[in-house]
């Protein structure tokens, strides 16, 4: 099913719950991506996987939403590997930036212990927030 109106504006309906509270240009990233994906491919998960690569490539799940990343680029392991590749995927944590802004992440979302976290244990610990948040809002 479309993720966009005809207009170009994303369908509320369609969304995942973490873009309905996210901005309307990441809306319309993933809607786009997602229609684009479904139409060449032909398969739903597919487009779904595709969306959320297009996404990730600007933004950032924090808590329960998305937010414009600082830079531009793949977020991790996974997105800088292409499709082939066997690496993890970080859930939406931009795995790839600096440690110090993963810690100020890390201070929005309150995560205790974030001051002796290494940037590993970091993304770890916010990935496991974002969705501790995200099953919470639902």
């Amino acid at each position: 099913m479309p993720k966009t109106t005809k207009r170009g504006t994303a369908k509320q309906s369609e969304l995942p719950s973490t873009l309905r509270r996210s901005d309307e240009k990441a809306q319309r990233t993933f809607a786009k991506a997602h229609d684009a994906a479904a139409e060449e491919y032909d398969d739903a998960e597919r487009a779904h996987r595709v969306a959320y690569s297009a996404l990730k490539h600007s933004y950032e799940k924090v808590g329960d939403h998305w937010e414009a990343k600082d830079e531009k680029g793949p977020s991790d392991a996974k997105a800088a590997g292409g499709r082939g590749t066997t690496a993890d995927t970080a859930g939406g944590v931009d795995a790839n930036a600096s440690k110090s802004h993963l810690y100020d992440v890390a201070k929005r979302l309150d995560i205790p212990r974030r001051s002796t976290m290494t940037k590993d244990e970091l993304v770890e610990a916010i990935e496991k927030e974002n969705a501790r948040r995200t099953r919470r809002a639902r």
